[in-house]
């Protein structure tokens, strides 16, 4: 199974969260101090918002996938259709350790093939408040960059 991943930036992660709350009626499954997501049945989609980033607004969208067949399955497809990707095995990031694929279409949004294989306790391993995943940087738009 497939399921659409949508990551936003936010500038306040509480006040967002009383928001899609509504918006979902539903709680986060995951909620952390700077993170928080939604794994929605209907509809069906991994929803993501943090304050990891210097702007707000779209971060990313993806695929998530239950294994790494699957992973392999849309990134041949994407090899096929001629386009740039960029493999990341075992990326530290979202409090997840995921194989990804990455692409960027022609406008340079970010899209994400992937296949979570576990959590972990940090946001990207890493402690600092801001740091570089999730925040797509101006090179992204013509390669994939390491970002979650």
């Amino acid at each position: 199974m497939k399921r659409l991943h949508v990551h936003v930036a936010v500038k306040n992660l509480e006040e967002s969260v009383r928001f899609y709350r509504g918006l979902f009626a539903a709680e986060p499954t995951v909620h952390k101090d700077d993170y928080a997501k939604w794994m929605l049945d209907d509809p069906l989609v991994n929803f993501a918002i943090s304050t990891r980033s210097e702007t707000t607004g779209l971060s990313h969208l993806g695929i998530q996938v239950d294994s790494n067949a699957e992973l392999t399955e849309l990134a041949q497809r994407a090899i096929s259709a001629g386009l740039v990707t960029m493999p990341e095995e075992g990326a530290n990031c979202c409090y997840a350790q995921s194989d990804k694929q990455w692409v960027a279409d022609p406008q340079g949004i970010l899209w994400e093939a992937f296949h979570t294989v576990g959590e972990i306790p940090t946001y990207s391993g890493q402690t600092e408040m801001k740091s570089g995943c999730c925040n797509p940087t101006e090179q992204s738009a013509s390669r994939p960059q390491r970002c979650c």
